[in-house]
């Protein structure tokens, strides 16, 4: 896309945004705010698949840190929720350092084996209510809405503003470090892990890197779904949740910023838009639709090498 059109695009998209919660009512608002968790979501997991090519199928475990360490700090302590989102963040990554740390050794179908197995661990942990902190089945009730200034984020479209706004920062900063040495770094361990060493890349620092980062995110993502619920359970964290995410980067096309946003449409959204059509047979639908797609498109639909040769051809015009 042309830069001046690709402005002119942006423009409209911020347009769409800063509307969207004022013409639709306030479950289809809610679409949007679970629209933009999601969209958190798959580029923090994006981060450990698409650019270091570590396979992670317990990424869900992340989340359920985040929201928990939001939820059992705010219900006990009283630490307000907004203050609470770098905590569940840093929570969530140093997790992610002591579980990933003695793992990143392994490779491919080993390494998404063992994410599996931490992923389970920790959702039967928040299940088995250790200390008597995490509610066991029931999960956590009473959290208390995020607080800006005085400004309390009640309705829907408040939370709708909210995580937008930090859907945009998160992928300003997720393009930034994709263009930076980590990020092209990161590309030569996905590609091969075993040259990238021999360049001199030092491959474990940044594996535990991407892990904690991604994992951060994730956690910051908890934090926010926390705050929309104001009540949160073991159940919200299940295995399924690591696949619906896995399957967002897979369908958008690994390693692309912006097919997340389409992998995250096309997963949650789309879903919504034909509850009424598919409610008995959503699954089966979903299953066909990824078979067709590793079948006619197995890159994704908005594969890395064409967004970044059309970023490139949009700079070079611009």
């Amino acid at each position: 896309m042309p830069g001046k059109g690709r402005t002119v695009f942006l423009a409209l998209l911020g347009c769409l945004l800063l509307l969207y919660p004022l013409v639709v009512n306030d479950y289809w608002t809610m679409v949007g705010n679970f629209y933009g968790i999601y969209v958190l979501l798959g580029l923090s997991l994006n981060l450990i698949v698409g650019d270091a090519g570590l396979f992670n199928l317990g990424h869900a475990a992340f989340y359920a840190v985040g929201a928990y360490s939001t939820a059992i700090l705010n219900t006990v302590f009283g630490i307000p929720t907004m203050a609470l989102l770098p905590v569940s963040a840093l929570f969530a990554a140093l997790f992610a350092v002591l579980i990933s740390k003695p793992i990143l050794h392994l490779r491919g179908d080993y390494l998404a084996i063992v994410t599996i197995g931490f992923g389970e661990i920790v959702r039967i942990a928040l299940y088995q209510n250790p200390f008597d902190l995490t509610g066991g089945p029931n999960g956590i009730f009473g959290i208390a809405r995020p607080r800006l200034f005085g400004f309390v984020f009640r309705r829907p479209h408040h939370y709708f503003y909210l995580i937008w706004v930090l859907v945009v920062i998160t992928i300003f900063v997720m393009r930034r470090l994709e263009e930076s040495r980590v990020g092209r770094a990161w590309n030569c361990i996905r590609e091969d892990d075993l040259a990238a060493e021999a360049m001199g890349i030092d491959t474990a620092r940044l594996k535990l890197l991407a892990f904690a980062l991604g994992a951060g995110v994730a956690g910051m993502a908890g934090n926010l779904y926390a705050g929309n619920m104001t009540v949160i359970a073991p159940e919200s964290f299940s295995f399924w949740e690591s696949v619906l995410m896995f399957c967002i980067v897979v369908l958008g096309g690994a390693g692309s910023v912006p097919g997340v946003i389409v992998g995250a449409f096309g997963m949650f959204v789309l879903p919504e838009l034909f509850r009424g059509y598919f409610l008995q047979s959503r699954l089966l639908v979903f299953g066909l639709a990824m078979v067709a797609m590793m079948l006619f498109r197995p890159e994704g639909l908005l594969p890395v090498q064409q967004w970044k040769r059309a970023s490139a051809s949009s700079r070079s015009e611009g």
